[in-house]
């Protein structure tokens, strides 16, 4: 098998920019969409997209990579590298190591990629672990960095990495491509691309022991973000999480050669998707302070605890709709009670109800 990185035009990608074209351009309108509606919404807002937007990404990049980390101790970690009020829980290494990482990453948009940045981040993502030989430096062991599943006997080879000894080579000159192509650089590339191009390029070289894909979505984020000339987080490893099983696919076909079109037309999709849930995340929290804005006054305390805990749910939803028993458990309250409330909140525009009786389901009633 010959892999894209021993080709002869490596790592001159080739792609068809004309089918990149609409995608490029719905993203671009997207993105002046999202930051024009991001300016309504006041600090606080901002702080709990912000702490959103980081701590989701940092969930999902690692579960891709078959990690499950503790959702409220990568939030608090980020909430106190911010400077925002955090419990003072006791935060896992692992949860630690991602969640610097993230605020890293949102912090040093405009600065352009280096060793030393690539470096601090895999310190920071292999925090606490023991069973690495390279941590903050690039792979150097003389076997092959190999991408295989299956049973051992019967392993498939996803893919091969170049030898450890060619990787500082590569990684230089991924480096010089990287910042070279940023928006303002001589040769600027549209946004999706050149996310999409790191991306592969530098999952292609593979040159850490261990943290690839995490550290390789990381700068497809920070191409995407600079994009935007600010610091911002698009998301894109939930999108990824959520079509993970074509994520591998076509990173696996497209890795034998430097045609990479199907693979920028792929990740294009994914990254518009990304764009439109951070959107609606932000209509979310415009809608959520309009409809307690205008409820002030006018509920009880039961009735506000209910609505601020499936608010926490997010634009998704509170799982299955809010039952009277789930009522019941958030608020303490009576049955005949629940009744009350719900029909109230019903009447007063903030609740919507389906189906009848025990079968009763209630969701937020938001308008942006």
């Amino acid at each position: 098998m010959t892999w894209n990185w021993q080709k002869s035009d490596w790592p001159n990608f080739r792609w068809n920019s004309s089918r990149l074209i609409a995608a490029e351009e719905k993203f671009l309108l997207g993105s002046g969409v999202g930051l024009g509606i991001a300016k309504h919404l006041d600090a606080e807002e901002r702080n709990q997209l912000i702490v959103e937007a980081m701590s989701g990404e940092a969930l999902t990049t690692s579960e891709i990579e078959g990690e499950i980390l503790n959702r409220a101790s990568v939030q608090s970690s980020i909430q106190s590298q911010l400077g925002l009020t955090a419990d003072q829980r006791r935060i896992p290494p692992a949860e630690q190591g991602i969640a610097e990482m993230m605020v890293d990453l949102y912090r040093s948009t405009a600065e352009p990629v280096s060793e030393e940045m690539l470096f601090r981040w895999h310190h920071m993502l292999t925090l606490g672990r023991r069973d690495l030989i390279d941590i903050g430096r690039f792979r150097t062991s003389a076997e092959p960095m190999q991408v295989v599943s299956g049973a051992i006997g019967a392993e498939k080879v996803h893919f091969e990495a170049p030898p450890s000894s060619q990787v500082p080579a590569e990684m230089s000159r991924f480096i010089v491509w990287f910042n070279r192509t940023v928006p303002q650089g001589n040769e600027s590339l549209p946004a999706i691309t050149r996310s999409g191009i790191a991306h592969l390029y530098f999952e292609s070289i593979h040159p850490f022991e261990d943290g690839n894909g995490r550290i390789g979505r990381a700068l497809a984020e920070k191409a995407l973000a600079q994009s935007f000339d600010q610091p911002a987080m698009t998301g894109l490893a939930t999108k990824i999480l959520a079509h993970q099983k074509s994520y591998y696919e076509i990173l696996e076909r497209t890795n034998k050669d430097n045609e990479i079109t199907d693979w920028l037309v792929w990740f294009a999709e994914i990254a518009i998707e990304a764009q439109h849930r951070i959107i609606t995340q932000v209509e979310f929290l415009i809608a959520k302070t309009i409809l307690l804005d205008r409820l002030r006054g006018k509920i009880n305390a039961r009735q506000q605890k209910a609505l601020l805990h499936m608010m926490k749910e997010g634009p998704e939803g509170f799982r299955g709709g809010l039952s009277a028993g789930n009522y019941a458990i958030i608020t303490g309250a009576t049955p005949a009670t629940i009744t009350r409330d719900l029909a109230d909140l019903v009447e007063k525009g903030a609740l919507i109800r389906t189906g009848e009786r025990k079968h009763a389901r209630y969701a937020l009633k938001l308008t942006p």
